[in-house]
């Protein structure tokens, strides 16, 4: 894929969440009766995911990327001394600062893979955002994500290994193609977005390699938990 037809992608990407913003909450597991026992599964894991990160106390001044309706942002409110909620739908950030409404929150609409900012942060923390990252792109977002914490700052990261959730519906191993790109619909509308499911061990190798300290956590059959920090740069001798 050219780089044209990559920022098309993720134009696509960007309008399909804008687009489906006003009914996201609602088609989320969440927002749904559970029927399976499959469902209650997914629910269990991600009440594990959130005690995992409740452990790790995203204190201090905390980045938000993908931050979308608040789901997770009404969580970080309970730790975090400032929030910094980034996300490329204003639609979404709209009914964000209606859930979360807390003056020590900022809510800028941007595009995640382009934004910049002079700010370091404590913890930068993202849910359900590094499957819709494409391969392509999985090196220069975490260098990205190293160059917004300060010296001794964290990252904090839940997803998907597999379909799950309301998700499950959506996806079939037929249905990815090998640049993982799958189509989606809202209303009337079809849209093209990147799903990528990592498996925590192949993910745990990934970062390695770009120098991250990490430790990578299934919750069980649907989903992942991780933090890391940036592996520290040994001193030259004789400082």
């Amino acid at each position: 894929m050219d780089d044209a037809e990559l920022e098309r992608l993720l134009l696509e990407q960007v309008s399909y969440y804008r687009t489906r913003a006003p009914e996201y909450d609602a088609t989320s597991l969440e927002g749904q009766a559970l029927d399976s026992g499959e469902d209650h599964q997914w629910l269990g894991e991600q009440d594990e995911a959130l005690r995992a990160l409740t452990e790790f106390a995203p204190a201090g001044r905390v980045l938000e990327l993908a931050a979308g309706t608040g789901q997770w942002t009404r969580h970080l409110v309970r730790w975090a001394n400032s929030i910094t909620a980034v996300d490329a739908s204003p639609e979404a950030l709209a009914i964000n600062r209606s859930r979360v409404d807390d003056p020590s929150v900022s809510h800028i609409a941007a595009d995640i893979f382009t934004w910049e900012t002079e700010e370091r942060y404590d913890t930068v923390f993202f849910a359900f955002w590094l499957s819709h990252v494409p391969l392509s792109l999985f090196d220069n977002f975490w260098g990205r994500i190293a160059s917004f914490l300060n010296p001794h700052g964290r990252v904090f990261f839940i997803d998907e290994r597999v379909p799950g959730g309301w998700t499950r519906a959506l996806y079939s191993e037929e249905d990815q193609d090998p640049g993982h790109v799958v189509s989606r619909t809202s209303g009337e509308h079809s849209f093209r977005i990147v799903k990528v499911f990592h498996q925590p061990e192949d993910l745990a190798r990934a970062l390695q390699r770009l120098d991250w300290e990490v430790e990578i956590e299934s919750t069980g059959r649907w989903l992942y938990h991780g933090w890391g920090r940036p592996a520290e740069v040994p001193l030259p001798p004789g400082t």
